[in-house]
């Protein structure tokens, strides 16, 4: 192989400017990359490149950056270029001295994660000036019995862990769909809240801009801001909207006419999609942002899960190619052209609505399935559930430590793929090692490079899942840890003490985010005048 390009920080900011392709990608753990990466950094460790590559750059010929903090962690920029051009990726550089090389050059460095949507979050409440409420406000509303609607635009998993008193689960690219039967009076009160601030705001803000007659307000720093206020949460509830009526249905498609015209969200038929997919040299991007259960039933072939909600509010956890085109498609172009004008207004050069996206072909069905390079070709034994049991055999669990401490199989060790050299010394020798991960691809990805390491090694076939399903019993907690847990960037609501104060300040930091844009002159975000 031929000795891997590299690029420097000026040369790197000077193309990010330039507005063509580029794929910045950051190969650390997301907990290390959330500690301080690129605004326009994609988040893709090496631990999980085979699996992810092929969706975030579909495209070979598309120039790409690897990253990582610099000096100290090379070797993963190292062998990812390697895996890159064994994939058959033909224009790979590294950035010069990373990230300490990038901040030593005068740029900024940002923390956290989805930084550019929850960056473009703060731009658009500065930018309207979008309604809020403080929680003390709507409290006060509640209690006095006031006509108004809570509306969680989280998923539903966020939102039944826990969510606002009364609050309803629509999910952001559903609340322009669902309101008109969810507040059918123009005197009630559209109350949106998501956990902390972006989705709240992008919520409200859909709903202004579609025009309803309604009052709309976000909840000023969402379920956050409620908790840190001393108001009571609920937990575990099933509120969700019902099906769409026909005269919700004829309001949902009149505003998403207009929201169109505003934003000018255009549209792209099959026959255009299909030459632009068949382009040599250029991204195309389909994502269907229905609802998961919606999207399994049937699906134009090829097009990914994004749900528009979580399409705007973390865009850098389905695309990596900057300045790529982006096909968007639904079952009759509202959440589409909704997502869509946010994408507009985020400075993305070419986004569509697929006409008429489920009518023209024929539909795939269930879950989509990525490419995972190098799968097929690895030979491993398996074991099943039973093949955990006596003596000589230990098991590294490679799901990430949230899932990890919140249920593993019992005496099982936590540790990093891309880390495993270093993991595996802690871990106690044995006759078997038995390798597990969710779904057991990972698992099988890195047994390979644990045979390397002199241990006899077999995965679990079907991953933690087939445990799981036989019946078996799970364990909590970060009881055998081989590694840190800064391969996941924990939430405020994911830690186990002190989250008040993680609170406060990531609300903080949210709001901060603004000026720090400011700083770096690198956005291209697009403000639409009434």
């Amino acid at each position: 192989m031929s000795e891997t390009k590299t690029i420097g920080p000026e040369a790197l900011r000077e193309a990010i400017l330039a507005g063509s392709e580029l794929a910045i990608l950051d190969l650390r753990e997301l907990g290390v990359f959330g500690d301080g990466h690129l605004l326009f950094a994609v988040n893709l460790p090496l631990s999980h490149l085979e699996a992810r590559i092929d969706d975030f750059v579909p495209r070979k010929t598309t120039p790409i950056v690897l990253c990582s903090e610099g000096e100290t962690d090379a070797h993963l920029t190292d062998l990812g270029a390697i895996r890159l051009a064994d994939w058959g990726y033909a224009d790979v550089a590294v950035l010069e001295g990373g990230l300490k090389g990038w901040e030593a050059a005068g740029f900024e460095v940002f923390s956290g994660v989805n930084v550019p949507s929850k960056a473009f979050g703060e731009f658009v409440e500065h930018t309207y000036d979008t309604p809020r409420l403080p929680p003390e406000d709507v409290k006060a509303m509640m209690d006095a019995g006031e006509n108004m609607v809570v509306l969680d635009s989280r998923p539903w998993d966020e939102y039944h862990n826990m969510n606002i008193p009364t609050g309803v689960d629509v999910p952001g690219a559903e609340l322009a769909y669902r309101v008109h039967d969810l507040a059918p009076d123009p005197n009630t009160t559209v109350v949106v809240n998501c956990a902390g601030r972006t989705r709240s705001i992008i919520g409200a803000q859909s709903l202004i801009n579609a025009g309803i007659p309604n009052r709309v307000v976000a909840l000023e720093n969402g379920t956050m801001g409620w908790h840190l206020a001393g108001f009571d949460l609920e937990y575990g509830q099933h509120r969700r909207f019902a099906d769409l009526t026909d005269e919700g249905h004829a309001k949902a498609r009149a505003i998403a006419e207009k929201v169109a015209a505003r934003f000018g969200v255009p549209t792209c038929t099959h026959d255009q999609l299909a030459a632009w997919r068949a382009e040599a040299g250029r991204t195309t991007y389909v994502l269907d942002v229905r609802n998961p259960e919606e999207f399994e039933a049937g699906h134009v072939a090829g097009s990914r899960h994004a749900p528009g909600g979580q399409l705007v509010q973390a865009w850098d956890r389905y695309i990596a190619v900057l300045g790529a085109r982006i096909v968007l498609t639904d079952d009759d172009g509202v959440r589409a052209t909704m997502t869509a004008s946010w994408l507009i207004q985020m400075g993305w050069p070419e986004v569509y609505v697929l006409d008429r996206a489920l009518e023209a072909e024929a539909l795939a069905a269930g879950p989509y399935r990525p490419l995972v390079h190098g799968l097929d070709a690895i030979e491993v034994a398996t074991v099943g559930p039973d093949g955990l049991d006596g003596d000589g055999v230990v098991v590294i669990d490679l799901a990430d430590s949230l899932t990890y401490r919140d249920g593993h199989i019992p005496g099982a060790w936590f540790a990093v793929r891309a880390r495993l050299a270093d993991g595996t010394k802690k871990i106690p020798d044995a006759r078997l090692t038995v390798l597990t991960s969710p779904d057991g691809v990972l698992a099988k990805l890195a047994a390979p490079e644990v045979a390397a390491l002199g241990r006899d090694v077999a995965v679990l076939a079907g991953g933690t899942a087939a445990w799981v399903h036989a019946g078996q019993p799970m364990e909590k907690g970060f009881t055998n840890m081989a590694d840190e847990t800064n391969d996941v960037w924990y939430r405020p609501y994911d830690m186990d003490d002190a989250q008040e104060g993680a609170m406060k300040q990531y609300l903080s930091w949210e709001i901060n985010l603004v000026n720090q844009l400011d700083r770096d002159g690198t956005t291209r975000f697009r403000a639409f005048p009434d």
